[in-house]
């Protein structure tokens, strides 16, 4: 059976790609490959992302790169303490 990921999973995937390029950023080519998502997919979730302040974009020479944020450094820490706690009592999230 497939086990499909929520989109809070799908969120930290993001974040942990993004947060894992540093300041240099992450293209969006790099960013489907490591999300494992569609473009159109992946393109609500990084408006979604964009607009909550987790992530930046930045275009330069008419590309854009995202990088993490603050905000998003702290969520991706929430949602890591959250997990650990759900995995010990038993629950999948």
């Amino acid at each position: 059976m497939a086990t499909y990921r929520t989109s809070m999973q799908i969120v930290a995937d993001l974040l942990v790609a993004t947060d894992q390029c540093g300041q240099e950023g992450i293209k969006v080519t790099s960013l489907l490959t490591q999300a494992n998502l569609s473009h159109s997919r992946l393109a609500k979730f990084i408006e979604n992302l964009t607009g909550a302040g987790l992530i930046n974009k930045i275009e330069f020479d008419g590309k854009n790169t995202y990088v993490i944020t603050s905000k998003g450094k702290q969520y991706l820490e929430s949602y890591k303490r959250f997990h650990d706690l759900a995995e010990g009592f038993g629950l999948d999230l």
